[in-house]
């Protein structure tokens, strides 16, 4: 028998060290994916964007952008379990839009003009065509509501995540005018005004799987609420951006307030802009319920407190304004349709449903 060096003597000693490639973190991934989307955040550049893709840190001048006494407000959010139907189903095309949404759409309810916007990706071994096209996905949404996307990271830690799945979170930065925040000025008598939601959005997830789970479809499935569309198609229509629309209504001096409908549904949301004393009244009938919702309630016997408290059912954004008809008229020059739904009034009850809603 072969004498064997013992496992601590030199001669034991292997000639190839531990690498981080061979750990699991491939650097040459990281830098090749760098690459790939250099070219999709240049393309979002907005007056006030300074330097590139590369730095340490990101830098953005304000009084390039145009500002003379801005307050800056802050988002940052997620897109939830709705990524598990993305990586099940390998559509990602849109998830990042879903993440710049749910950021952005935050910032215009206070009035702020979204500046720039940074991602960042978790995974466990980077895929860098699917990270390529989430980050499309962000730089498409950010073109559209005048965000630079000016940085983010990327994160490959093996062992964290099972394979092929990851997770996001985007943070952005926005700036108002001092004396043009939002809410302000909202009192009894105060119109609400509902604008029309594409779908879900990125909220309550969790349940709509849970659902889907029930039904026994599969995601290739067709839609049953969606002709056309297979049911993952539908499920992962990207959260509409309302930047714009809201911007140019705040431009003209049209609103009082605004509230983002995300995770609490109306009644966890309205309340969030509202003066102490003031309450909102809201006509359950005065939208139609988009089918996707009447499946997800009839599917999976989910009671309509719960589908008010979970999803925006229809309803993603609610302007709050004392001038209605020229709101409306704005809406419909823009190509964007709004309805009335309720209005503010004096009371101690912040939230009053006067007329069901019905997912019959």
């Amino acid at each position: 028998m072969t004498d064997q060096p013992a496992p601590n003597s030199p001669e034991h000693t292997t000639t190839q060290g531990a690498s981080y490639a061979q750990a699991g973190v491939d650097i040459a991934a990281g830098d090749a994916f760098v690459d790939e989307i250099k070219a999709d955040a240049k393309a979002t550049n907005r007056p006030g964007t300074m330097g590139s893709l590369g730095g340490f840190g990101a830098l953005f001048d304000l009084k390039a952008a145009g500002f003379k006494d801005p307050v800056l407000v802050s988002c940052t959010d997620g897109v939830g379990t709705k990524l598990m139907v993305a990586i099940e189903t390998g559509q990602h095309a849109n998830v990042g839009v879903d993440l710049v949404a749910m950021c952005v759409n935050d910032l215009v309810v206070q009035g702020a003009t979204p500046l720039f916007f940074l991602d960042y990706l978790a995974t466990g071994k980077l895929a860098v065509p699917d990270a390529a096209t989430v980050v499309r996905g962000i730089a498409r949404a950010c073109s559209e509501s005048g965000c630079a996307l000016v940085g983010g990271e990327t994160a490959e830690m093996p062992g964290m995540y099972a394979p092929g799945h990851y997770d996001l979170a985007g943070f952005s930065v926005g700036a108002a005018e001092r004396d043009a925040l939002l809410p302000a000025g909202i009192r009894a008598g105060d119109t609400l005004i509902g604008l029309p939601s594409s779908g879900v959005h990125s909220n309550g997830f969790s349940l709509v799987r849970e659902v889907v789970r029930m039904s026994g479809l599969a995601w290739d499935a067709t839609a049953p609420f969606a002709e056309g569309k297979t049911l993952a198609e539908a499920l992962l229509t990207p959260t509409k951006l309302y930047v714009r629309t809201v911007l140019d209504l705040h431009a003209n001096n049209l609103l009082h307030g605004c509230a983002h409908i995300t995770g609490g549904g109306l009644p966890g949301n309205l309340p969030r802009v509202l003066p102490e004393g003031l309450g909102v009244e809201v006509d359950g009938s005065a939208w139609d319920i988009p089918p996707v919702f009447k499946w997800l309630a009839q599917t999976g016997n989910v009671a309509t407190d719960e589908m008010l408290r979970v999803f925006n059912c229809g309803v993603g954004m609610v302007l709050v304004t004392s001038e209605p008809e020229k709101v409306l008229s704005k809406l419909a020059e823009n190509g964007e349709t709004g309805f009335v739904m309720g209005k503010i009034v004096e009371s101690d009850t912040q939230y009053t449903l006067t007329a069901p809603v019905s997912f019959a």
